[in-house]
Protein backbone atom coordinates (compact mmCIF):
# COMPACT_ATOMS: atom_id res chain seq x y z
CA UNK A 1 0.00 0.00 0.00
CA UNK A 2 1.81 3.30 -0.88
CA UNK A 3 0.63 7.09 -0.69
CA UNK A 4 0.36 9.15 -3.85
CA UNK A 5 1.04 13.05 -4.57
CA UNK A 6 -0.79 15.01 -6.60
CA UNK A 7 -1.03 18.37 -7.90
CA UNK A 8 -3.83 20.36 -6.98
CA UNK A 9 -5.54 21.75 -9.79
CA UNK A 10 -6.02 25.41 -7.54
CA UNK A 11 -2.81 25.36 -6.00
CA UNK A 12 -0.22 24.16 -7.88
CA UNK A 13 0.62 22.73 -4.39
CA UNK A 14 1.24 18.80 -3.72
CA UNK A 15 -1.67 16.74 -2.22
CA UNK A 16 -1.24 13.25 -0.65
CA UNK A 17 -3.53 11.11 -1.17
CA UNK A 18 -5.55 9.41 1.59
CA UNK A 19 -3.80 5.70 2.12
CA UNK A 20 -6.10 2.26 1.45
CA UNK A 21 -7.07 0.10 4.33
CA UNK A 22 -3.62 -2.30 4.51
CA UNK A 23 -6.77 -5.02 4.63
CA UNK A 24 -9.88 -5.65 3.90
CA UNK A 25 -10.86 -6.01 7.31
CA UNK A 26 -9.02 -3.02 9.00
CA UNK A 27 -11.42 -1.61 11.56
CA UNK A 28 -10.22 2.39 10.39
CA UNK A 29 -10.53 4.50 8.01
CA UNK A 30 -8.94 7.32 6.60
CA UNK A 31 -10.65 10.30 7.51
CA UNK A 32 -10.21 13.99 5.65
CA UNK A 33 -8.63 15.68 8.70
CA UNK A 34 -5.43 13.41 8.26
CA UNK A 35 -6.46 10.96 11.28
CA UNK A 36 -7.22 7.35 11.27
CA UNK A 37 -10.78 7.05 12.50
CA UNK A 38 -13.54 5.08 13.43
CA UNK A 39 -17.11 5.57 14.50
CA UNK A 40 -17.88 3.82 18.01
CA UNK A 41 -21.54 4.04 19.67
CA UNK A 42 -22.10 6.64 17.02
CA UNK A 43 -19.00 8.93 18.00
CA UNK A 44 -16.08 9.69 15.70
CA UNK A 45 -12.79 8.30 17.39
CA UNK A 46 -9.35 8.97 16.29
CA UNK A 47 -6.23 7.03 16.39
CA UNK A 48 -3.52 8.99 15.19
CA UNK A 49 -2.83 11.07 12.14
CA UNK A 50 -1.62 9.26 8.77
CA UNK A 51 -1.19 12.38 7.21
CA UNK A 52 1.98 12.99 9.76
CA UNK A 53 3.01 9.62 9.28
CA UNK A 54 6.77 8.90 7.81
CA UNK A 55 6.10 5.81 6.27
CA UNK A 56 3.77 4.75 2.96
CA UNK A 57 1.24 3.04 4.80
CA UNK A 58 0.34 6.24 6.70
CA UNK A 59 1.53 4.93 10.55
CA UNK A 60 -1.29 2.34 9.86
CA UNK A 61 0.39 -0.46 12.86
CA UNK A 62 0.64 2.26 15.08
CA UNK A 63 -3.27 3.31 14.84
CA UNK A 64 -4.50 -0.30 14.80
CA UNK A 65 -2.54 -0.84 18.15
CA UNK A 66 -3.74 2.60 19.90
CA UNK A 67 -7.37 1.19 18.76
CA UNK A 68 -6.87 -2.27 19.84
CA UNK A 69 -5.99 -1.04 23.75
CA UNK A 70 -8.83 1.04 23.60
CA UNK A 71 -11.65 -1.16 21.96
CA UNK A 72 -13.22 -2.60 24.90
CA UNK A 73 -13.73 0.82 26.71
CA UNK A 74 -14.63 3.02 23.78
CA UNK A 75 -17.26 -0.23 22.63
CA UNK A 76 -18.41 -0.33 26.01
CA UNK A 77 -19.37 3.61 26.23
CA UNK A 78 -16.01 3.96 28.61
CA UNK A 79 -13.46 6.30 28.82
CA UNK A 80 -10.50 4.56 27.75
CA UNK A 81 -8.22 4.40 30.43
CA UNK A 82 -4.27 5.17 30.30
CA UNK A 83 -1.83 3.04 32.03
CA UNK A 84 -0.53 4.47 35.51
CA UNK A 85 2.68 4.28 34.65
CA UNK A 86 2.18 6.59 31.62
CA UNK A 87 -0.61 8.75 33.15
CA UNK A 88 0.47 12.14 32.05
CA UNK A 89 -1.22 15.46 33.49
CA UNK A 90 -3.32 15.87 30.55
CA UNK A 91 -4.55 12.81 30.95
CA UNK A 92 -5.45 13.23 34.17
CA UNK A 93 -7.21 16.58 33.80
CA UNK A 94 -9.09 14.76 30.61
CA UNK A 95 -10.36 12.40 32.60
CA UNK A 96 -11.38 14.48 35.47
CA UNK A 97 -13.48 17.18 33.75
CA UNK A 98 -15.19 14.35 31.85
CA UNK A 99 -16.54 12.96 35.18
CA UNK A 100 -17.25 16.26 36.00
CA UNK A 101 -19.20 17.20 33.21
CA UNK A 102 -21.17 14.42 33.57
CA UNK A 103 -22.63 15.30 37.18
CA UNK A 104 -22.75 18.83 35.79
CA UNK A 105 -25.06 17.04 32.82
CA UNK A 106 -26.97 15.47 35.13
CA UNK A 107 -27.57 18.56 37.20
CA UNK A 108 -25.51 17.20 40.04
CA UNK A 109 -23.18 20.58 40.01
CA UNK A 110 -23.27 23.10 38.94
CA UNK A 111 -21.73 25.39 35.85
CA UNK A 112 -19.71 27.81 38.73
CA UNK A 113 -18.25 24.59 40.00
CA UNK A 114 -17.25 22.65 36.71
CA UNK A 115 -15.90 25.84 36.16
CA UNK A 116 -13.69 26.32 39.48
CA UNK A 117 -12.60 22.60 38.13
CA UNK A 118 -11.40 23.50 34.78
CA UNK A 119 -9.66 26.66 36.49
CA UNK A 120 -7.89 23.87 39.00
CA UNK A 121 -7.16 21.75 36.00
CA UNK A 122 -5.42 24.67 34.25
CA UNK A 123 -3.25 25.34 36.91
CA UNK A 124 -1.98 22.03 37.34
CA UNK A 125 -1.12 22.09 33.42
CA UNK A 126 0.19 25.56 33.99
CA UNK A 127 2.49 24.41 36.77
CA UNK A 128 3.27 20.87 35.74
CA UNK A 129 3.22 21.01 32.05
CA UNK A 130 0.64 18.60 29.79
CA UNK A 131 3.17 15.87 29.23
CA UNK A 132 4.61 15.43 32.44
CA UNK A 133 3.76 11.93 34.18
CA UNK A 134 1.61 11.69 37.13
CA UNK A 135 4.22 9.25 38.16
CA UNK A 136 7.05 11.23 38.47
CA UNK A 137 5.91 14.15 40.79
CA UNK A 138 7.41 14.56 44.03
CA UNK A 139 6.79 16.98 46.75
CA UNK A 140 9.78 19.61 45.69
CA UNK A 141 7.16 19.96 42.60
CA UNK A 142 4.52 20.61 44.19
CA UNK A 143 6.06 22.76 46.76
CA UNK A 144 7.42 25.00 43.96
CA UNK A 145 3.60 25.22 42.09
CA UNK A 146 2.88 26.48 45.96
CA UNK A 147 4.93 29.01 45.66
CA UNK A 148 3.82 30.20 41.93
CA UNK A 149 0.21 30.12 43.30
CA UNK A 150 1.00 32.24 46.49
CA UNK A 151 2.17 35.02 44.49
CA UNK A 152 -0.93 35.75 43.14
CA UNK A 153 -3.27 35.07 45.46
CA UNK A 154 -4.45 35.59 49.14
CA UNK A 155 -4.45 32.91 52.18
CA UNK A 156 -7.91 32.44 51.90
CA UNK A 157 -8.01 31.55 47.88
CA UNK A 158 -4.43 29.86 48.37
CA UNK A 159 -5.92 27.17 51.10
CA UNK A 160 -9.15 26.88 48.61
CA UNK A 161 -6.70 26.47 45.25
CA UNK A 162 -4.78 23.65 47.29
CA UNK A 163 -7.64 22.07 48.59
CA UNK A 164 -8.97 21.70 44.93
CA UNK A 165 -6.08 20.84 43.56
CA UNK A 166 -5.18 17.80 46.25
CA UNK A 167 -8.76 16.77 45.09
CA UNK A 168 -8.06 16.57 40.99
CA UNK A 169 -5.16 13.76 42.55
CA UNK A 170 -7.31 12.25 45.04
CA UNK A 171 -10.03 11.81 42.41
CA UNK A 172 -7.29 10.14 40.22
CA UNK A 173 -6.11 7.83 42.92
CA UNK A 174 -9.88 6.93 43.81
CA UNK A 175 -10.38 6.26 40.01
CA UNK A 176 -8.05 3.71 39.31
CA UNK A 177 -5.86 5.93 37.18
CA UNK A 178 -2.99 6.38 39.52
CA UNK A 179 -1.98 3.20 41.55
CA UNK A 180 -1.09 5.30 44.60
CA UNK A 181 -1.56 8.42 46.37
CA UNK A 182 0.52 10.97 45.13
CA UNK A 183 3.10 12.17 47.43
CA UNK A 184 2.23 15.90 47.97
CA UNK A 185 4.62 16.57 50.63
CA UNK A 186 4.77 18.27 53.83
CA UNK A 187 4.99 21.27 51.86
CA UNK A 188 1.89 21.20 49.83
CA UNK A 189 -0.58 22.41 52.78
CA UNK A 190 -3.10 25.06 53.65
CA UNK A 191 -2.11 27.96 55.01
CA UNK A 192 -2.15 27.69 59.10
CA UNK A 193 -5.79 28.52 60.69
CA UNK A 194 -3.41 31.75 62.23
CA UNK A 195 -3.16 32.99 58.97
CA UNK A 196 -6.19 32.47 57.92
CA UNK A 197 -7.68 34.31 60.78
CA UNK A 198 -5.32 37.47 60.57
CA UNK A 199 -6.92 37.65 56.73
CA UNK A 200 -9.63 37.88 58.11
CA UNK A 201 -8.94 40.23 60.99
CA UNK A 202 -7.32 42.58 57.97
CA UNK A 203 -9.72 41.93 55.73
CA UNK A 204 -12.49 43.54 58.82
CA UNK A 205 -15.97 41.92 59.33
CA UNK A 206 -18.39 40.87 56.59
CA UNK A 207 -21.40 42.90 58.13
CA UNK A 208 -23.25 45.52 56.91
CA UNK A 209 -24.80 48.20 59.96
CA UNK A 210 -28.49 48.84 60.68
CA UNK A 211 -27.29 52.49 59.15
CA UNK A 212 -25.95 51.17 55.97
CA UNK A 213 -28.66 48.83 55.23
CA UNK A 214 -31.33 51.31 55.60
CA UNK A 215 -28.98 53.44 53.41
CA UNK A 216 -29.08 51.06 50.66
CA UNK A 217 -33.15 50.35 50.95
CA UNK A 218 -33.34 54.07 50.46
CA UNK A 219 -31.27 54.38 47.34
CA UNK A 220 -32.02 50.90 46.05
CA UNK A 221 -34.11 50.64 42.25
CA UNK A 222 -37.44 48.87 43.10
CA UNK A 223 -36.04 45.45 42.25
CA UNK A 224 -32.80 46.09 44.06
CA UNK A 225 -34.68 46.86 47.55
CA UNK A 226 -36.86 43.78 47.32
CA UNK A 227 -33.57 41.72 47.24
CA UNK A 228 -32.15 43.38 49.68
CA UNK A 229 -34.49 43.43 52.41
CA UNK A 230 -35.01 39.64 51.09
CA UNK A 231 -31.30 39.43 52.27
CA UNK A 232 -31.65 40.50 55.65
CA UNK A 233 -34.93 39.13 56.48
CA UNK A 234 -34.53 35.92 54.95
CA UNK A 235 -30.80 35.64 55.03
CA UNK A 236 -30.83 35.19 51.12
CA UNK A 237 -28.10 35.47 48.76
CA UNK A 238 -27.46 36.25 45.43
CA UNK A 239 -28.00 32.70 43.86
CA UNK A 240 -31.88 32.79 45.96
CA UNK A 241 -32.57 35.89 44.23
CA UNK A 242 -31.85 35.05 41.25
CA UNK A 243 -33.66 32.22 40.67
CA UNK A 244 -36.56 32.00 43.50
CA UNK A 245 -40.20 31.80 41.70
CA UNK A 246 -43.12 34.19 42.73
CA UNK A 247 -44.73 30.20 43.79
CA UNK A 248 -42.61 30.87 46.84
CA UNK A 249 -44.32 33.30 48.42
CA UNK A 250 -47.60 33.30 50.64
CA UNK A 251 -47.64 37.86 50.76
CA UNK A 252 -51.35 37.83 52.15
CA UNK A 253 -49.82 35.59 55.18
CA UNK A 254 -46.11 36.68 55.44
CA UNK A 255 -44.37 34.15 54.28
CA UNK A 256 -41.22 32.85 51.87
CA UNK A 257 -40.52 29.04 51.61
CA UNK A 258 -38.30 28.00 49.56
CA UNK A 259 -35.50 25.12 49.56
CA UNK A 260 -32.20 26.95 49.10
CA UNK A 261 -30.37 26.27 45.18
CA UNK A 262 -26.77 25.32 46.71
CA UNK A 263 -27.98 22.50 49.28
CA UNK A 264 -31.74 21.92 48.41
CA UNK A 265 -32.09 22.21 52.07
CA UNK A 266 -35.80 23.13 53.16
CA UNK A 267 -36.65 26.54 54.97
CA UNK A 268 -39.14 28.98 55.70
CA UNK A 269 -39.27 32.54 56.93
CA UNK A 270 -41.56 34.80 58.12
CA UNK A 271 -41.81 38.28 55.66
CA UNK A 272 -41.46 41.93 57.32
CA UNK A 273 -44.25 43.36 55.99
CA UNK A 274 -41.58 46.17 54.71
CA UNK A 275 -40.59 43.29 52.55
CA UNK A 276 -44.26 42.05 51.51
CA UNK A 277 -44.66 46.04 50.42
CA UNK A 278 -41.07 46.10 48.38
CA UNK A 279 -42.22 42.49 46.60
CA UNK A 280 -46.02 43.82 45.73
CA UNK A 281 -43.99 47.60 44.63
CA UNK A 282 -41.44 45.52 42.34
CA UNK A 283 -44.37 43.06 41.05
CA UNK A 284 -46.20 46.05 39.78
CA UNK A 285 -43.09 47.14 37.98
CA UNK A 286 -41.46 43.76 36.70
CA UNK A 287 -40.98 43.43 32.96
CA UNK A 288 -42.11 40.87 31.08
CA UNK A 289 -39.98 37.84 30.70
CA UNK A 290 -38.08 37.46 27.88
CA UNK A 291 -37.72 33.54 27.97
CA UNK A 292 -40.47 31.47 29.20
CA UNK A 293 -38.27 29.50 31.10
CA UNK A 294 -38.15 32.52 33.06
CA UNK A 295 -41.55 33.42 33.07
CA UNK A 296 -42.14 32.25 37.15
CA UNK A 297 -38.80 34.03 38.48
CA UNK A 298 -39.68 36.79 40.55
CA UNK A 299 -36.84 39.23 39.76
CA UNK A 300 -36.06 39.66 36.51
CA UNK A 301 -33.60 42.26 34.92
CA UNK A 302 -34.69 45.37 32.94
CA UNK A 303 -34.07 43.33 29.64
CA UNK A 304 -36.82 40.71 31.04
CA UNK A 305 -34.01 37.80 31.72
CA UNK A 306 -32.72 36.48 34.56
CA UNK A 307 -30.80 37.79 37.11
CA UNK A 308 -29.21 34.44 37.68
CA UNK A 309 -25.53 33.66 36.56
CA UNK A 310 -23.38 30.96 37.38
CA UNK A 311 -20.23 33.07 37.85
CA UNK A 312 -18.77 34.82 40.40
CA UNK A 313 -19.07 38.32 39.55
CA UNK A 314 -22.79 37.97 38.71
CA UNK A 315 -25.40 40.79 38.32
CA UNK A 316 -26.66 40.96 41.58
CA UNK A 317 -23.15 41.43 42.73
CA UNK A 318 -22.67 44.28 40.30
CA UNK A 319 -25.70 46.04 40.69
CA UNK A 320 -25.32 45.67 44.59
CA UNK A 321 -21.83 47.06 44.39
CA UNK A 322 -22.71 49.89 42.01
CA UNK A 323 -25.08 51.27 44.80
CA UNK A 324 -22.46 51.11 47.43
CA UNK A 325 -20.28 52.76 45.44
CA UNK A 326 -22.71 55.82 44.95
CA UNK A 327 -23.19 55.51 48.77
CA UNK A 328 -19.65 55.58 50.10
CA UNK A 329 -20.09 52.18 51.78
CA UNK A 330 -18.23 50.19 49.05
CA UNK A 331 -15.23 48.22 51.22
CA UNK A 332 -12.58 45.32 50.33
CA UNK A 333 -14.57 41.99 50.53
CA UNK A 334 -17.97 43.56 51.09
CA UNK A 335 -20.96 42.65 48.80
CA UNK A 336 -24.53 41.31 48.66
CA UNK A 337 -23.75 37.86 50.05
CA UNK A 338 -21.98 40.11 52.85
CA UNK A 339 -26.55 40.63 53.96
CA UNK A 340 -26.14 37.22 54.34
CA UNK A 341 -23.84 37.05 57.02
CA UNK A 342 -24.96 40.46 58.68
CA UNK A 343 -28.74 38.52 59.11
CA UNK A 344 -27.05 35.30 60.81
CA UNK A 345 -24.81 37.14 62.79
CA UNK A 346 -27.96 39.82 63.97
CA UNK A 347 -29.93 36.35 63.98
CA UNK A 348 -27.76 34.40 66.38
CA UNK A 349 -28.49 36.66 69.50
CA UNK A 350 -32.24 35.53 69.64
CA UNK A 351 -30.47 32.83 70.65
CA UNK A 352 -32.69 30.07 68.91
CA UNK A 353 -29.88 28.60 66.10
CA UNK A 354 -31.67 25.49 64.97
CA UNK A 355 -34.64 28.27 63.91
CA UNK A 356 -32.07 30.82 62.19
CA UNK A 357 -30.35 27.56 60.73
CA UNK A 358 -33.71 26.75 59.06
CA UNK A 359 -34.43 30.00 57.60
CA UNK A 360 -30.74 30.16 56.17
CA UNK A 361 -31.38 26.45 54.59
CA UNK A 362 -28.12 25.30 56.83
CA UNK A 363 -27.79 21.53 56.44
CA UNK A 364 -27.78 20.52 60.32
CA UNK A 365 -25.62 17.30 60.70
CA UNK A 366 -26.28 17.06 64.54
CA UNK A 367 -27.70 14.23 66.17
CA UNK A 368 -30.66 16.59 67.50
CA UNK A 369 -31.64 17.73 64.12
CA UNK A 370 -32.68 13.76 63.28
CA UNK A 371 -35.04 13.81 66.17
CA UNK A 372 -35.81 17.09 65.22
CA UNK A 373 -39.58 16.51 63.02
CA UNK A 374 -40.42 20.48 62.82
CA UNK A 375 -39.49 24.12 63.64
CA UNK A 376 -42.87 26.01 64.64
CA UNK A 377 -43.54 29.26 63.06
CA UNK A 378 -43.73 30.84 66.09
CA UNK A 379 -40.30 30.47 66.73
CA UNK A 380 -39.18 31.34 62.60
CA UNK A 381 -41.17 34.70 63.42
CA UNK A 382 -39.56 35.53 66.42
CA UNK A 383 -36.04 35.25 65.25
CA UNK A 384 -37.05 37.52 62.16
CA UNK A 385 -38.84 39.82 64.62
CA UNK A 386 -35.37 40.10 66.24
CA UNK A 387 -33.49 40.92 63.06
CA UNK A 388 -35.96 43.61 62.12
CA UNK A 389 -36.14 44.92 65.56
CA UNK A 390 -32.14 45.63 64.89
CA UNK A 391 -32.69 47.18 61.91
CA UNK A 392 -35.69 49.60 62.47
CA UNK A 393 -36.10 49.39 65.94
CA UNK A 394 -39.07 48.43 68.47
CA UNK A 395 -41.99 48.33 66.62
CA UNK A 396 -40.28 48.75 62.84
CA UNK A 397 -39.81 52.33 63.14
Amino acid sequence: MSRKSTLSAVSGKAVIQKPDKPYPEFPLFAHNSGRWAKKVRGQLRYFGYWSKATDAGGGWQAALELYQKQADDLHAGRTPRASSDGLTIRDLANAYLTGKQDLLDNGEITPRTFADCRDTTDIIIGGFGKTRLVSDLRPDDFGTLRRRIAKTRGPVSLANTIQRIRSVFKWGYESRLIEAPVPFGPGFARPKAKVLRAERHKNGKKLFSAVEVKAMLAAASPCLKAMVLLAVNCGFGNADCGMVPIAAFDLGNGWVTYPRPKTAVQRRAALWPETVEAIRAWLAVRPKPKDEADAGLLFLTASGRSWHKDIADNPVAKETAKLLRELGIKRHGIGFYSLRHTFRTVADEAKDQPAAGYIMGHADPSMAAVYREDIGDDRLRAVTDHVRAWLFGDGGN
